[in-house]
């Protein structure tokens, strides 16, 4: 509707394409350069644009992101609630949030990326089925390798949990960190594809703190809407932890990792919002779900999240696609579908 989509996405659709021309993975024709973010997701999008031509796949590939993160989201409402009916608005709600729609239509492979790791908690933790324990993390650090750090934590709360080791899962994130090094080394010469200058001080964590930690983004370093929302989503989290229930462990997985995320990415001063998508999501996770259990004034509750919170951001978002939809479908997406363009590879944060 927009026509926004994210920059990455129009660097891996090229790579794809010229995987597809030249039988080489590379941004411009056949040098071989590791340039797209997800090397799964060149896969995915070389199988959609044979299937549709690459004048026509951008929408069903779009429709498969959707569905797989839809599904995804169905899977934490099944690791964190119980009644149907919250689980239908759970879902309903968490996919009008910023992050949401933009994993959803911006192209990435974060859709994909959010439907491996909740089946991942799923499948593997909530149901330890054992297959999925290995499968599962090597598709993960496939499709990106700074999925380690989402892998690390689930193992650490886990074990700090359940007081024991699950050695399947720690041989499937084995296995994922091998296939993807040795991917890239005896593919492209190289152990990884890009690196991250470490900040030399606070200021970076200050500066962008105020408009990636949070999902509305506003003028300056100072953002309101962020220390609110970052307040009220420590004391939902705190409540429900105070409980005794078998979601905790899920609880704790997901919320130590958001935080560990966007701290990281945050003080490398790492600028594309992409990193800070799935975080922003499973850090609100505890507001929707204190929200839903309210017993007395519910309906109000969830009224005021919806009015004051949850719409203006939706509003915003669409508001900013339609801002940056032009520019993004005009000159990207002509370069991409153009593998002839002697373009360089724009770098990375």
């Amino acid at each position: 509707m927009t026509h926004y989509i994210q920059e990455d996405a129009f660097i891996t659709w090229r790579v794809a394409q010229n995987l597809l021309d030249y039988g080489i993975i590379g941004f411009n024709g056949e040098t071989k350069v590791s340039a797209s973010t997800s090397h799964l997701y060149i896969f995915v999008s070389c199988f959609f644009n044979l299937i549709f031509g690459k004048e026509y796949f951008i929408e069903p590939l779009l429709i498969f992101n959707s569905i797989l993160f839809t599904i995804g989201t169905l899977l934490l409402a099944h690791l964190t609630l119980k009644n149907p009916w919250h689980k239908a608005i759970f879902i309903f709600l968490i996919s009008i949030l910023p992050p949401s729609i933009k994993i959803s239509i911006l192209g990435t492979e974060y859709g994909i990326l959010f439907f491996l790791e909740m089946a991942l908690l799923y499948y593997g933790f909530n149901k330890d089925k054992k297959w999925v324990l290995v499968l599962f993390p090597v598709l993960i650090i496939f499709t990106r390798i700074d999925t380690v750090i989402f892998l690390g934590i689930i193992f650490l709360v886990d074990v700090f949990w359940n007081r024991k080791i699950r050695w399947k899962y720690v041989l499937g994130g084995i296995l994922g960190i091998l296939s993807v090094l040795s991917f890239n080394w005896l593919y492209f010469g190289e152990w990884y594809a890009y690196t991250f200058t470490f900040a030399q001080n606070f200021d970076h964590f200050l500066t962008n703190f105020g408009n990636f930690w949070g999902m509305l983004k506003l003028p300056g370093n100072f953002n309101p809407v962020t220390i609110i929302t970052l307040i009220f989503e420590l004391l939902c989290f705190i409540y429900l932890i105070r409980q005794r229930e078998k979601r905790n462990c899920f609880l704790w997985m997901i919320f130590v990792f958001g935080w560990m995320q966007q701290i990281i990415f945050i003080s490398q001063n790492s600028l594309s919002g992409l990193y800070y998508w799935i975080p922003q999501l499973l850090l609100f996770v505890p507001v929707l779900i204190f929200v839903l259990e309210q017993k007395e004034k519910r309906n109000l509750w969830l009224s005021l999240l919806i009015v004051f919170y949850i719409l203006p951001m939706a509003v915003f978002q669409t508001m900013d696609f339609i801002e940056k939809g032009n520019a993004e479908w005009n000159q990207h997406r002509r370069t991409s579908l153009s593998p002839n363009t002697n373009t360089s590879n724009p770098s990375k944060p």
